[in-house]
């Protein structure tokens, strides 16, 4: 048995050997710099004492919890949740600091021992096993505020009946410096550790370009800083969490369609015969009801008016009936019997289907069909319910046009997305149940919340130490999705639609829908064809028809006790606040109501920016210091399309076959857990796979990381399995 699968036994019987293997090398080293009186030293010896009083207080903690994660799984065979992630960062954590102790023992008298490199190593050590503790102690408190539900287990959500607000309070003060410093990525595969570094550097930096808060010669300083020195790396990425807007997160999340950033994975990523963009027309859609009546399908109205959708279309194959299939050579096949409608995440307000290209080509390749990605609007220029709606009116087209334009006979249609869009999937299918209209055949769900609400959770508090989805940016996320900030009147929308239909009018003359089932239907690609000219455009360009009356160059929309004192001493070593750059121009403007512009694009038809930088500048505030609390003086409607969890038994029910995937160390594990603790009370056929070691939103990193590449691959296992219903 190796020393890193002890943690499997049940600690009540006895120490795992990595806890007496950590306190021994503690004592063995203690010993050891007990005569150096050089400050390095005497900081080595205090960080190992440190660890030992650390240790005596989270046994205790670690037995408590450990006894009472059991009672929130989802079944035998699948068990997780917020509470046994925990158990794992604690299992981590002490195989990170055993290491580190390790090393220490074997170097210590070499002649090229670095003691001050060491003394910060341990130090680390030590305040990431004291901020841990104290997460286990808020564990508890949640443990005695559950309640029992409909299945018989407690709950993993807290009930507002509880005093959430204290607790938020006390989670604001725990270090969470030592999470994104030497120790980042401990509780992830090895693998994915150096990237998660690269990501954090990159997070740094791109902060000194996006807000100015000193000279260009100091922010260049930093971000050489960040590079080579983790704790000022640390800060950064803390000031950031806490303090940056949302404009912040959107322009970072989008760094991933840049140029540069697209080439990197593009040379393992799968070739597709097909990669097109269709701007889908807002005019009357009508669908058959099961009833044998017809139901109007909604136009998308709200917040910004009536304007066209994007849509990218992904095929590993040339099919009859498919935009963008004559005219090319190859072999054309015939109609897919299945088609997939996909939405990408991006926590409702940033990315598109083209940041997800990186899993989408490979899951098109393998499952042989074709694929839709739906680019929805994006808060918070677009809250709820604007995505919602698209969705839906984009699901209605996909039903209208899969034989005509997208190659497929849709006798099988299944929904697939991660995280927020998931979400979007989930609530369009409750309401194909609420209008009596084809709901689709499965949904894949990949790491989705289902209670989007300030409600804490276990697993929700790991946002506390993720590098990819902070707390200060999960929060941002939900303001910006749920309120709406830019309400305009009607007129105010009348006119953006009048200018976007002018500006893109100007720039594409009309295609007949004619001209597009001919395109698709011509595998010859004959010169007497008026849509000849069409089959010789990229891939990724944008199509439009009478029914597609509307389209811009764009490729998609909008670019979218004593562990309390220890704390204390160090939390001082990192509050000296660092500074920052200028507006961001990446995939869109920083506009001055601090959201990006989707009117003021600096984008050409192929992707290439036109314009110069901004020139407007913005700073990050490092004084004035907001607590989680002040962030949360908003309220959060209770809707079910919002919040699947909150729909009635009655309608969760009727929902189709779900597969749901997550992640053990996932801040949204337990929304799928105690979904699909409900729907298997009702009886719908659920199933739940729960991964180790990867972080939330780990299939963007599938093409540079094996772990994340099987489990996107283990996602298409899932998707065939709903296939074959």
């Amino acid at each position: 048995m190796s020393l890193n699968d002890d943690f499997d036994r049940p600690f009540e019987d006895y120490e795992p050997l990595q806890w007496g293997a950590l306190r021994e090398l503690c004592h063995a080293n203690a010993e050891y710099f007990m005569s150096h009186q050089d400050e390095n030293g005497v900081r080595i010896r205090a960080a190992l004492m440190a660890i030992l009083d650390h240790l005596e207080q989270l046994q205790p903690l670690y037995k408590d919890v450990t006894r009472i994660a059991p009672m929130f799984d989802y079944d035998v065979e699948m068990p997780g949740n917020g509470y046994r992630s925990f158990l794992v960062l604690i299992d981590r954590c002490i195989i990170h600091s055993r290491a580190i102790c390790h090393q220490i023992y074997c170097q210590k008298d070499s002649i090229f021992f670095r003691k001050s490199y060491h003394m910060r190593e341990i130090e680390a050590c030590s305040q990431l096993i004291a901020s841990l503790c104290t997460c286990l102690e808020h564990l508890q408190t949640l443990y005695s505020w559950s309640e029992n539900i409909n299945d018989g287990k407690p709950s993993l959500f807290i009930g507002n009946d509880h005093n959430l607000y204290d607790i938020l309070n006390k989670v604001d003060t725990i270090n969470q410096y030592c999470f994104y410093g030497r120790c980042l990525g401990f509780q992830f595969h090895d693998n994915l550790k150096p990237i998660l570094k690269t990501i954090m550097v990159c997070m740094a930096t791109f902060s000194e370009a996006f807000y100015a808060n000193g000279t260009l010669l100091s922010r260049c300083t930093n971000s050489v800083k960040y590079m080579i020195d983790p704790e000022v790396r640390a800060r950064r990425i803390v000031d950031i969490s806490r303090r940056a807007d949302i404009s912040f997160c959107q322009a970072f999340w989008f760094l991933n369609e840049t140029d540069i950033a697209r080439r990197l994975p593009n040379i393992t990523l799968s070739s597709l015969a097909i990669n097109q963009i269709i701007s889908i027309p807002p005019e009357e859609l009508t669908l058959p009801a099961l009833d044998g009546t017809t139901v109007s399908i909604p136009i998308p109205n709200s917040h910004i008016g009536k304007k066209p959708i994007h849509v990218r279309l992904l095929s590993s194959k040339r099919r009859l009936g498919m935009v963008g299939s004559g005219g090319v050579g190859g072999e054309l096949f015939g109609l897919s019997d299945e088609l997939i409608i996909h939405c990408h995440g991006g926590g409702f307000v940033a990315q598109t289907s083209l940041s997800h290209e990186t899993y989408l080509s490979s899951w098109a390749t393998n499952l042989g069909i074709p694929i839709l990605s739906i680019d929805y609007s994006l808060a918070p220029q677009a809250p709820f319910p604007r995505a919602l709606e698209e969705v839906l009116y984009a699901y209605a087209w996909a039903l209208n046009h899969a034989s005509t334009l997208l190659g497929s006979t849709i006798q099988k249609i299944l929904f697939a997305g991660d995280s927020a869009g998931a979400n979007l999937n989930l609530g369009v299918t409750l309401k194909c149940i609420e209008l009596n209209i084809r709901k689709p055949d499965g949904v894949f769900m990949a790491y989705m919340p289902v209670l989007v609400d300030f409600v804490l959770s276990p697993s929700r508090l790991l946002c506390l130490t993720d590098p990819l989805l902070p707390m200060g940016f999960l929060l941002r996320c939900l303001k910006a999705y749920v309120e709406s900030d830019n309400k305009k009147s009607t007129r105010e929308k009348e006119q953006d639609v009048g200018e976007y239909a002018k500006s893109d009018t100007e720039s594409f003359a009309e295609v007949s829908e004619s001209d597009l089932i001919a395109l698709a239907l011509s595998p010859n690609g004959d010169e007497t064809n008026d849509a000849h000219k069409l089959a010789s455009l990229p891939s990724d360009t944008t199509l439009n028809s009478v029914s597609l009356t509307e389209t811009d160059g764009i490729e998609h929309p909008a670019k979218e006790g004593k562990s309390q004192e220890y704390i204390n001493k160090f939390l001082e070593l990192y509050r000296n606040s660092s500074s920052n750059a200028v507006a961001y121009m990446g995939n869109g403007t920083v506009s001055a109501d601090n959201n990006i512009s989707e009117n003021d694009k600096p984008w050409s038809f192929f992707g290439w920016s036109l314009r110069g930088r901004h020139k407007e500048s913005r700073e990050l505030d490092v004084e004035n210091i907001k607590s989680l609390l002040e962030e949360f003086t908003f309220a959060v409607p209770k809707d079910p399309f919002m919040s699947p969890y909150l729909a009635p038994d009655n309608v969760l029910a009727q929902l189709p076959p779900i597969k749901m995937l997550t992640l053990e160390l996932d801040p949204c594990l337990d929304d799928s857990v105690m979904f699909a603790r409900k729907l298997r009370l009702l009886n719908v056929l659920v199933t739940l796979d729960i991964l180790p070691g990867l972080p939330h939103g780990f299939l963007n990193l599938s093409p540079v990381s094996k772990e994340a590449s099987e489990g996107s691959d283990l996602c298409v296992k899932r998707i065939q399995e709903l296939l074959a219903l």
